[in-house]
């Protein structure tokens, strides 16, 4: 039997996995601050791709949240 769909943690599940995104985006802009002489080309333009890909899952753990917050009104 299927577990009931229990949402009333969701945003604050969504709020850790925001936080922890931009804890890691911090922390790569730092090391490329750091190191930008010492790292490749190629390294930095995964670190930057990987940046923004973090900044596409942003947008979309808040669309969640807005949602969350909608079907709990």
């Amino acid at each position: 039997m299927a577990k009931p769909d229990n949402r009333a943690d969701n945003v604050e599940h969504l709020q850790n996995s925001i936080d922890h995104t931009i804890e890691n985006m911090n922390e790569a802009e730092d090391y490329l601050s750091e190191h930008a002489d010492e790292i490749s080309p190629q390294e930095r333009e995964q670190i930057e791709s990987k940046n923004e890909r973090r900044r596409e899952s942003l947008d979309a753990f808040r669309s969640e949240i807005k949602d969350e917050a909608e079907h709990q009104q």
